[in-house]
């Protein structure tokens, strides 16, 4: 359903709600304003979204995909605060099949904007991991410091750690694959 369609019926039932004020109907004016609420809340928070992040906590990725598969057009469907989020959680979601094709969902989700910083982060250190995969240190670096500073709260602190360390690793093997090495 289209975001304005929602913002609509919420205006009416919550103009049936001080309808019903008006006549004298206390107690269900209070269902119908919350009734109305809560289509109001589904304007600025979509469920699908919702119930999506749900099981992607639970680990369950196969049911989260289902339901970001029923957004169809996310522009018209989610308010424009959660374009870059929507694009995070499918980011995430093909990270588990295929890492080097969830890098546009990352970028994307970066250029259209999120409001928390450890999700800014998140998807930072997640160009990190991709970047290091494909052997390019230095924007992998890039990514890691720009990770280290989004992540105001230290959310990520033990996986920038540990991804430091990978980095670290990865100098190590190019010494020995090119010949660096010291024979002893």
């Amino acid at each position: 359903m289209r975001n304005i369609v929602r913002l609509v019926i919420a205006c009416v039932i919550l103009g049936a709600a001080v309808t019903l004020a008006a006549f004298g109907f206390w107690w269900w004016a209070v269902l119908v304003f919350l009734i109305g609420g809560l289509v109001l809340v589904t304007f600025f928070f979509n469920e699908n979204m919702l119930i999506a992040q749900y099981f992607m906590r639970k680990e369950n990725m196969p049911k989260a995909e289902q339901f970001l598969m029923k957004i169809t057009d996310y522009e018209k469907q989610l308010f424009h605060t959660q374009h870059g989020y929507y694009n995070l959680l499918l980011g995430l979601i093909e990270s588990n099949k295929s890492p080097l094709k969830s890098e546009k969902y990352f970028k994307k989700a970066l250029s259209l904007g999120m409001t928390m910083s450890h999700n800014i982060a998140l998807a930072k250190l997640s160009l990190a991991g991709i970047s290091m995969s494909k052997r390019n240190k230095r924007e992998a670096e890039m990514y890691l410091k720009e990770a280290q500073k989004a992540d105001k709260n230290k959310l990520l602190a033990e996986q920038i750690k540990m991804m430091k360390g990978q980095m670290a690793q990865m100098d190590k093997q190019q010494v020995v694959r090119g010949g660096y090495r010291n024979k002893f």
